[in-house]
């Protein structure tokens, strides 16, 4: 191969490009970290509190409680519930293993619901069945719904939020991948009475390092999760009144976050303007992921459907064309939690998507052109 050919060879391709964040927002950023090591105050620094109000402000709602990530911001969630052994938590199958690994970790049994194949998320219809079996079988009392904003577009609320309150349980939008995201013109984090998320760095809005919140317009939960996030402390530092957790917020990631919140909305419509180009150039060559009516979505990411799944991969990676499947395996067949599942065959949805889903390259500094190569790509190994 001659010099000539080597240099005519395609760009590498990022999946996540946060080196390429890293350089737009350099100045902001490397200040931001200044004035923290200038300050001095490494944990639950001033920035903390500003980052909680200026998070509270966006998600609209009057509280925000900021956690070490966003898994112990579903357990937080959970514990100030008084939720534990007894008690059924229901979540979808088609998720990442926090949603169903801290319902364990509290001692509750997590019942898994199917999903709706087009969008990704827990199906209202069948969790409102499981729901019914559940109560009437008698040996657990449903406690609350775990709603996974998967890929960056918010549930279904207003068909699960009835099934909730029928039976007294707790609506929660586990926001991991939503946060900025926006249902019927509500932000979410004001969609269910508690919403929580995660800052990890992959994420739409992430840190540099691992990071979570919790949001919430009641302010005695509020105050019992600031409790359990610093081992569950009361009045003062050595006054326990609850069992908690070690789970302070980094002033660093803090004001790490501060520094990208202003980008954060030209950021999500340069990921809609992916997904846009995506749309148009894999139309009838795959499964489009399903937008519900009046979503805005972040676009954490961009998950298609398709048959060969595993042999399209492999062609992409040939062209050096980076992919991801989320998820390999639903959690009711996973070996953590098979004594809580009904085995093969009892979500199928869940299932099949497990088979089908692949997720292409996307972030904010994706250019039209590498997009335009991705879709391409994608179409000729589809077979579109």
């Amino acid at each position: 191969m001659s010099s000539t050919d080597h240099d005519a060879s395609p760009e590498p391709i990022a999946f996540i490009d946060l080196r390429a964040q890293y350089r737009r927002l350099k100045a902001d950023i490397d200040a931001a970290i200044a004035r923290v090591l200038e300050d001095g105050r490494y944990v639950m620094g001033p920035a903390v509190a500003e980052l909680e109000a200026a998070l509270a402000a966006r998600a609209g709602v009057a509280h925000a409680v900021t956690c070490a990530s966003g898994t112990d911001a579903l357990q937080i969630a959970l514990m100030g519930e008084g939720i534990g052994p007894g008690d059924a938590v229901f979540i979808p199958s088609f998720t990442f293993t926090a949603t169903a690994e801290v319902v364990a970790l509290i001692g509750a049994a997590p019942v898994f619901v199917d999903v709706v194949e087009e969008t990704y998320m827990i199906d209202p219809a069948d969790l409102a069945a499981r729901v019914s079996r559940v109560a009437d079988e008698g040996r657990l009392v449903p406690r609350a719904v775990i709603a996974a904003d998967l890929f960056g577009q918010a549930a279904d609320y207003d068909s699960l939020a009835p099934i909730a309150a029928e039976r007294g349980m707790l609506l929660i939008a586990d926001a991991a991948q939503s946060f900025g995201g926006t249902s019927g013109g509500r932000p979410v984090g004001a969609l269910a009475p508690v919403t929580t998320t995660s800052f990890y760095p992959a994420k739409p809005l992430g840190c540099f390092g691992d990071g979570g919140a919790l949001f919430t317009d009641d302010a005695a939960r509020a105050a019992r999760w600031r409790s359990i996030r610093q081992h569950g402390t009361g009045e003062g530092k050595y006054d326990i009144v609850r069992i908690g957790l070690n789970s302070r917020f980094d002033t660093l990631q803090a004001a790490v976050l501060l520094a990208k919140l202003p980008a954060f909305d030209a950021e999500i419509a340069a990921r809609e303007r992916v997904a846009a180009l995506y749309d148009s150039m894999l139309a009838g060559a795959v499964g489009l992921p399903g937008r519900l009516p009046g979503r805005r979505s972040t676009w954490a990411q961009y998950t298609i459907r398709l048959d060969r799944r595993d042999e399209v991969q492999a062609a992409l990676a040939g062209q050096g064309i980076p992919t991801a499947v989320h998820y390999p395996l639903p959690m009711h067949l996973q070996p953590a939690y098979r004594s809580w599942g009904e085995g093969a065959g009892s979500l199928p949805v869940s299932e099949r998507l497990c088979r089908r889903v692949l997720c292409l390259p996307m972030h904010a500094d994706l250019d039209e052109p590498t997009a335009m190569r991705i879709a391409r790509a994608v179409r000729d190994a589809a077979g579109g």
